[in-house]
């Protein structure tokens, strides 16, 4: 373009810029390159056997999730283990969800014997059940592989003792002896045909 041909608007306007032969500082490429080199040496050295005290001191248990034995004497929140493992399901007020999942409040199942209660928590419910004389069709997942003895008569104790609910408590000697007398079963109740001769 001939300088003849530049508008005043053109004339007003910055040039447009460029990168130059070096768009990054040598020191930036140089640092990057070595931070490269080292994380590929460091992977490539480290074992997957190393000892976990190299590390966060996770070992392969908590990895995979194992229960550990509470330390002797260590009170178990019932509560607690309710509202993380129950609640979502049963409500925090114990009241269930119509037609899903029954209510805990006044059950019959939960005033009951203790040892029918703990078997429903370990082994768990598929198919018709009837609560307080409503039927709910919904699925009580198996808590026995994942609840130690201590924490399942703990949140026992704590719904039987909850929302009007004045049954009495259950130990973890109660849970030890029906999880031993109920190993054999693979698979979950099948709600009042099963439960029914355990009332």
């Amino acid at each position: 373009m001939k300088p003849d041909q530049i508008h005043p608007q053109q004339a007003r306007e910055n040039p447009e810029p460029h990168e130059g032969a070096r768009p990054m500082p040598w020191v930036v490429v140089t640092l990057t390159a070595a931070l490269l080199v080292f994380a590929v040496v460091y992977i490539a050295r480290s074992g997957i056997t190393a000892p976990p005290s190299w590390g966060d001191g996770r070992t392969l248990a908590d990895l995979q999730g194992t229960p550990t034995a509470a330390a002797a004497g260590a009170a178990v929140d019932g509560a607690a283990v309710y509202a993380a493992r129950c609640s979502a399901c049963h409500q925090a007020a114990g009241t269930g969800l119509p037609g899903a999942f029954p209510p805990l409040a006044g059950s019959e199942w939960v005033a009951g014997k203790a040892s029918t209660a703990v078997a429903i928590v370990l082994h768990g419910v598929s198919g018709t059940l009837t609560v307080k004389g409503s039927k709910y069709n919904g699925v009580m997942p198996t808590f026995g592989p994942q609840l130690q003895d201590a924490e399942v008569a703990a949140v026992l104790t704590h719904v039987r003792s909850s929302w009007g609910n004045s049954a009495a408590a259950v130990s973890a000697a109660d849970v030890a002896a029906v999880r031993k007398d109920t190993a054999a079963r693979g698979a979950p109740f099948n709600g009042d045909a099963d439960l029914d001769a355990l009332k």
